[in-house]
């Protein structure tokens, strides 16, 4: 007795140490330079300065020259959207982009809010910096970082700043945004050096932050901008509030998620699965692997090659617009592939379509935000972000479209605060563009659970 006694202490006292020991896990990062050349010995130049998002007839003309000279090719008869974006349809979306599409004015709305570029690690980082018009008496405004991915950019929350800047509900918190672009993305410089990755970005969005006053703040992300708040939230967990994301693929999977893929089809609610869940992950093969193949085909050549293909797409507008609004088809609903026009404009606007891509196209940003993926993927599954928790107060929207579906049970594995995991109810992989107002909502109220238990203490 006294030994089996004796051997569960000890087994406790490991599991408690380890335990500990994860818990004190901290990221670990250094300063880097990603400007041309060496650091200047003058130190770095920390002016904020204003920002404008402008164009020109030339720069127009030159793009409706281009469009001109596109070369189509027919697609295959009853392919639809499964080779990729529909060859027909596509004529249509460039003749509305040709003679229709306003430009000019799409430019005044990005500018209907303010923009600024400050230099950090020896790059021009651009951002959004939209403050609330009005906060209520004995509140105060809460800053928020909302960080995109790919091929999105920072006018995907457009729909979503009103929300969370000017609530029409008077019990609804009021925030403060900042809009970042991931180096390399829309109008931040890209770097000029190798190495730059998801742990880069973040160090420079803390220092972003920090210069412009703020020493704790909330964070949200999808895609790309899931990994860059989650690095942030490793990096300085006593500095990010809490953390609301909607896109967690497992980053290592562990045995509770291997149990759950062998078993969690028969016994359900063993692992907390829901029909959703159930719909989603089975059969594994099918779902997890071969769905996982069609639509990864882009990111095998991104994570490898993106120079190549990326030679190509900023040379041609419409090779451009091809390969970016192909994922706002697939990626919002895999049942949109069987769609003649892609199911695009059943969730979005043509104009905010475009847009998105203009940025891309004006920026001449495509290659250098392919090369995220060689940066994050050349360095191995293996990062020392993968193995450390997440140990700051956590939100998870969970939207049923979303490009790779992930259960309660897998993001706890990752984000060991859950403080709220959301089904919601439609949307896919741009949710925060698709769905601003349930996103909206969302991160309303897993911000209000935070800041309530925060007063409790």
């Amino acid at each position: 007795m006294f030994t089996e006694v004796l051997v569960a202490v000890v087994i406790g006292g490991v599991i408690f140490f380890l335990v500990q020991r994860s818990r004190k896990q901290v990221l670990k990062t250094e300063d880097g330079w990603w400007g041309p050349g060496a650091p200047s010995e003058g130190g770095e130049d920390v002016t904020i300065k204003p920002f404008k998002i402008t164009t020109s007839d030339e720069e127009i003309e030159d793009l409706y020259r281009r469009i001109d000279q596109t070369r189509p090719v027919p697609s295959l008869e009853d392919s639809q959207f499964n080779y990729g974006f529909n060859s027909q349809y596509l004529q249509k979306v460039v003749s509305y982009w040709r003679n229709e599409f306003d430009w000019k004015r799409q430019v005044d709305k990005l500018n209907q809010y303010p923009h600024f570029k400050t230099n950090i690690e020896g790059i021009d980082i651009h951002y959004l910096h939209v403050k609330p018009k009005k906060v209520p008496e004995g509140s105060t405004a809460l800053p928020l970082i909302m960080v995109h991915g790919w091929p999105g950019s920072f006018y995907e929350f457009y729909g979503m700043i009103p929300l969370l800047t000017e609530p029409t509900d008077p019990h609804d918190l009021v925030f403060e945004v900042v809009c970042p672009s991931i180096p390399g993305y829309g109008f931040s410089e890209a770097s000029h050096k190798k190495g730059f990755d998801s742990v880069c970005a973040a160090r420079i969005f803390h220092k972003l932050m920090k210069r412009l006053g703020f020493q704790q703040f909330y964070a949200h992300g999808g895609d790309w901008g899931w990994l860059v708040t989650t690095n942030m939230a490793q990096l300085e967990p006593n500095t990010v509030k809490g953390l609301h994301v909607n896109f967690a693929p497992p980053s290592k999977p562990g045995l509770p998620m291997a149990l759950s893929i062998m078993l969690g089809r028969r016994f359900p609610k063993l692992f907390g699965f829901t029909d959703l869940d159930v719909q989603r992950l089975f059969p594994c093969v099918e779902k997890l692997v071969v769905e996982s193949i069609k639509e990864s085909g882009y990111m095998h050549i991104q994570a490898t090659k993106p120079d190549t293909v990326g030679r190509g797409l900023n040379d041609s507008p419409v090779g451009l617009a091809s390969y970016i609004l192909e994922k706002f088809s697939t990626w919002t609903s895999r049942d949109f592939r069987n769609l003649e026009d892609g199911g695009l404009t059943r969730k979005f606007s043509l104009d905010d379509l475009l847009t998105n891509v203009m940025i891309y196209w004006t920026s001449g940003c495509i290659i250098s935000s392919m090369r995220f993926y060689k940066e994050n993927f050349s360095q191995g599954l293996d990062q020392p972000h993968s193995k450390i928790p997440v140990y700051v107060p956590t939100g998870f929207a969970c939207f049923p479209n979303e490009l790779m579906h992930t259960p309660k049970l897998w993001v706890k594995q990752k984000y060991r605060k859950l403080v709220t995991f959301t089904h919601m109810a439609r949307g896919g992989h741009f949710a925060a563009m698709e769905e601003p107002q349930l996103m909206a909502e969302d991160i309303q109220n897993f911000i209000k659970t935070v800041e309530k238990k925060k007063k409790k203490k």
